[in-house]
């Protein structure tokens, strides 16, 4: 569950993005998760900006249990005022992606399909978001999840 105060939908929206990054259920239930193969960072100050060898060619310095990139940590703390990169500055820097992606009132009225094609270019697990090596998610295993983490479907 997300770690600030929400809806059921978006909570439920917040857990299936987790699922689909790898991140949910792992450490402090993602927050502190950094990019595979690597584990976990310990302190929620700041973005952890940790440069991972993910595959030949491909570095990353996504982290947490939505793997923000660190090239946008600024840019949404100080936008949004995050005190830290701690689950709830993560939640609402997630929340903020979802709703820059026009996404949100489908979250909110649980139409999952519309929300997660309009996030598929943020979060590359997402069906259909095809970025070269990234394993995808399917969207009949997404809309499932978003079931059983307490969602309402339209």
């Amino acid at each position: 569950m997300a770690r600030i105060n929400c809806s059921l939908n978006l909570a439920a929206f917040l857990d299936v993005l987790a699922h689909a990054e790898g991140t949910k259920g792992l450490g402090d239930d993602g927050y502190d998760k950094l990019v595979n193969p690597a584990g976990f960072f310990t302190s929620y100050a700041t973005h952890p900006n940790q440069r991972v060898q993910v595959r030949p060619g491909l570095v990353s310095t996504a982290a947490g249990r939505y793997q923000h990139l660190s090239r946008h940590w600024q840019h949404y703390r100080q936008l949004l005022a995050l005190p830290d990169f701690g689950p709830a500055s993560q939640d609402r820097w997630a929340i903020q992606l979802i709703r820059e992606r026009r996404a949100l009132e489908d979250v909110e009225a649980g139409r999952i399909e519309q929300a997660i094609t309009k996030c598929r270019n943020i979060w590359a697990s997402l069906p259909g978001a095809n970025y070269p090596g990234q394993p995808m998610k399917t969207m009949p295993e997404l809309v499932a999840k978003f079931v059983e983490f307490g969602g309402v479907p339209a």
